[in-house]
């Protein structure tokens, strides 16, 4: 497989690309059939918060001209009162380390929403390609994100920490049911990446 190239999408061209991302999330997340419409909607929605930023990886078209197969996408977009995930994870923050600390984490907060990539192209530094462009130049004074937490370490959560995410919130259930997660964060820019080995 060739390296995929990174393209930003502006608003218009994300909601062109809905089916091939929903296609690249399912087959990462393996969420339920009856899912993906409202996931759909989900996304439709974000992309019009204030600050959207969206980035796919596409694999070099054989066709000039044409949009190569998609190997994962991100988005994100500056959290403001109002959006539901935003003002679920404030007032958890709230709850949990008093008003400061949310305001330290969510009042100037660049929230990642999505970061899917295929499970054949995983482990290649993909993602981490994906969330160092999405997040490159930003403006906001930090990055907030949501993972799924099963009670052990992920290669996901092992990207975050990479970056200089640390945990929010672990075992968190957001309101509607589903499985825990844990809530990261970091300071914008990210720092450079950082393997195990490397700190040693």
């Amino acid at each position: 497989m060739k390296d995929p190239k990174l393209r930003e999408l502006d608003q218009r061209a994300f909601l062109r690309r809905l089916n091939p991302m929903l296609r690249v999330y399912a087959a990462a997340m393996r969420p339920p059939g009856d899912q993906l419409p409202g996931r759909t909607t989900i996304m439709a929605r974000h992309a019009r918060h204030p600050g959207f930023r969206a980035l796919v990886a596409e694999e070099p078209s054989r066709v000039p001209g044409m949009s190569g197969r998609l190997q994962g996408f991100t988005y994100g977009f500056r959290g403001v009162p109002g959006q539901w995930w935003h003002d679920v994870v404030y007032d958890a923050l709230r709850r949990r380390g008093g008003l400061d600390h949310a305001e330290e984490w969510m009042a100037d907060g660049f929230e990642v929403a999505e970061l899917h990539v295929r499970p054949e192209a995983q482990g290649r530094g993909l993602g981490r390609r994906l969330l160092s462009a999405l997040c490159e130049g930003r403006t906001e004074a930090t990055v907030v994100l949501s993972t799924l937490d099963p009670g052990a370490e992920t290669p996901a959560r092992g990207l975050y920490r990479s970056v200089g995410m640390t945990d929010l919130l672990t075992d968190f259930a957001f309101p509607g049911g589903g499985p825990p997660y844990a809530v990261m964060g970091g300071a914008l820019p990210l720092r450079a990446y950082r393997s195990a080995s490397s700190s040693s």
